[in-house]
This record gives structure tokens, C-alpha cells and sequence, in this order.
């Protein structure tokens, strides 16, 4: 139980050093977005590709899986002696866990387009590439939007271990709250902004996921009548 005189001390060093905690809170969620976003550029043509050649999906998926499987301390040390401290090692590091998400995702998502759709579409004299852009991955957006959803939230987990190699997140204090004598409110004052941008992004995510998912859309205007009414 936390008593009254942390939460003081919590809310001092919040009006005292807002400014640095706002600087850390942008930075972790700039290494966030760039090690997602440059998974969303490289996972999402992996994930057509082997919704294409899906022999190939057991093998690519499979190492998306190994990767996950390392702990993020120990990738991120891994890294560390070859792209040495900082923020670039954390940013490879995210992009790294947040390929099997969006790669699996994104081939599930295509894979499960009803094959009578994409007939329909080859029989309007539609191309290959047509049926992708203009059937496939429209439907399959919210699925794919599922992945990035998941993706991002490990990213802010991942993130804020970087600052064990030098990277300026929320992690630091955090890690200056556990190495202090009594650093509980230093401890929440780190935790409380991380476990907040992880739900608030996960939140916008999902109701980002929600609006594009055909299925769940509320439609306009008038309904037909159905039989219990």
C-alpha cells in the first residue's frame, strides 16, 4: 500500500521536473514509433509474400518466433556490441520483437478473405495486383491493424528496458528510482506515464481497429425489417 507521503513526494517531482519527464516521455514514444513503424514497412510486404507463397510461412513465421523468444535484455546486449549505446540499438531492437506480430497478422488477415470475394473480382477482369490493393488488404486492414496494435505495446515495454544501455526514456527513472535508498515515488513516477501511454495506444489502436472493421460498422440510415420484428 502506498501512503500519502509518496504520493506528496510523486507529485513534487512531477511539478518540479515536468519538463524532463515530458522530454523522456517524447522520446520513448519516438523510439516506439520509429522501431514499429520501420516493422510496418518491412513485415507487412514479408506478410503478403508469404500469403502468396505459403510454403514459405512456416519458415518466416518460425523466425519471427525465435526472435520473440530471446529476452529483450539479452537482445538488446546483443546488439549493444554491434551497433554500440543508444537510442538506434533500442529502435532495432523494437523493430526486431514487433515483426512477428505484424508479419503473422498480415498474413493471416489476407489469407482469410473469403476466396468468393477475390473470384468475383477476377471475373470483373480484375489484375493480381488489383485484387491486393482494392479487395485484399482493405479487408484485411483491421487484422493487420491488430498486429500494429500488439506490436506497439511490447515497444513501450522494450523501450523502456533501453535506458540499461543509454537510451533516454522513461526507463531512467525508473532504474534511478530502484537503485535509491527510497525511491518508491521516483519508481511510480516513471512507471505511471509508461503504463499510461501503453494503455492510451492501445486504446486509440484498438478503436482505430474497430472503425475499419467492416463487420463491426454501424450502418446508416434505414435497416431492413427482420422477422422478430
Amino acid at each position: 500500500m502506498v501512503d500519502g507521503n509518496v504520493w506528496s513526494q510523486l507529485v513534487s517531482y512531477y511539478s518540479t521536473n515536468g519538463g524532463y519527464i515530458f522530454q523522456l516521455f517524447l522520446n520513448h514514444l519516438l523510439i516506439s514509433v520509429y522501431g514499429v513503424l520501420f516493422a510496418v514497412i518491412i513485415g507487412i510486404p514479408i506478410g503478403i509474400f508469404i500469403a502468396r507463397y505459403s510454403k514459405l510461412s512456416g519458415f518466416v513465421i518460425s523466425i519471427a518466433n525465435i526472435i520473440q523468444t530471446v529476452p529483450a535484455l539479452a537482445l538488446l546486449a546483443i546488439l549493444m556490441l554491434v551497433m554500440g549505446l543508444g537510442a538506434n540499438t533500442v529502435v532495432m531492437t523494437v523493430f526486431l520483437y514487433a515483426l512477428l506480430p505484424i508479419i503473422k497478422n498480415t498474413y493471416t488477415g489476407i489469407n482469410n478473405v473469403d476466396a468468393s470475394i477475390k473470384d468475383a473480382g477476377k471475373g470483373m477482369g480484375m489484375t493480381s495486383k488489383q485484387i491486393l490493393t482494392m479487395v485484399e488488404l482493405p479487408l484485411s486492414l483491421p487484422v493487420m491493424i491488430g498486429g500494429i496494435r500488439i506490436a506497439f505495446v511490447i515497444a513501450i515495454g522494450v523501450t523502456a528496458i533501453g535506458s540499461f544501455i543509454g537510451s533516454s526514456t522513461l526507463g531512467d527513472i525508473i532504474i534511478r528510482g530502484t537503485n535509491a535508498t527510497d525511491g518508491t515515488s521516483l519508481i511510480l513516477a516513471g512507471a505511471i506515464p509508461t503504463a499510461l501511454l501503453a494503455v492510451l495506444s492501445d486504446l486509440l489502436l484498438g478503436y482505430i481497429e474497430k472503425k475499419l472493421d467492416p463487420t463491426k460498422r454501424k450502418q446508416k440510415g434505414p435497416q431492413p425489417q427482420t422477422l422478430s420484428e
